[in-house]
């Protein structure tokens, strides 16, 4: 004699597919490899960060000298640097660039090179404060070295 599904048992299977249906498609968390100062403490603030919004971080630590051949070889300007440089999707990450950037240029897909956020400025991501932030640009570096103002971020 065939199995007959009871009212009881659809129901509830069909309670687990509705359930399933309505749970959010989280996608893979976005690896992205980090290149630092193995004393830099505003760097593994950033990293935290980065973590803590989703991003899958692996650090290498590298003497300065290695660290700026690292910042050459990525395709970052010297007038764009700053403590540390990242690669995540093909892109290179210079400075404190804040996670929701990092996932816009990965969702746009532009032709460049990445994101920088030169200098440190007091208040982007690891360097203190959100509410005492100052004013500070991210910028999308063209393969030729060109920048453009990629998000803008006002003193709070």
């Amino acid at each position: 004699m065939p199995d007959r599904l009871s009212r009881r048992r659809f129901l509830a299977t069909a309670m687990a597919f509705g359930a399933a249906a309505a749970a959010p498609v989280h996608a893979a968390a976005p690896a992205i490899h980090v290149v630092k100062d193995p004393n830099c403490g505003c760097c593994t603030a950033w990293i935290e960060i980065l973590r803590a919004e989703g991003f899958t971080v692996t650090t290498e630590h590298a003497g300065q000298e290695a660290l700026y051949e690292f910042k050459h070889l990525s395709g970052i300007p010297a007038d764009m640097a700053s403590c540390h440089t990242a690669r995540i999707g093909g892109y290179a990450i210079e400075g404190h660039v804040p996670a929701a950037d990092i996932r816009r240029l990965l969702e746009m897909r532009p032709d460049a090179v990445g994101l920088a956020v030169p200098g440190m400025p007091y208040g982007s991501p690891g360097m203190g404060p959100e509410s005492a932030r100052e004013a500070y640009d991210v910028y999308l570096i063209g393969r030729d070295g060109s920048a453009e103002v990629f998000s803008s971020y006002e003193a709070a």
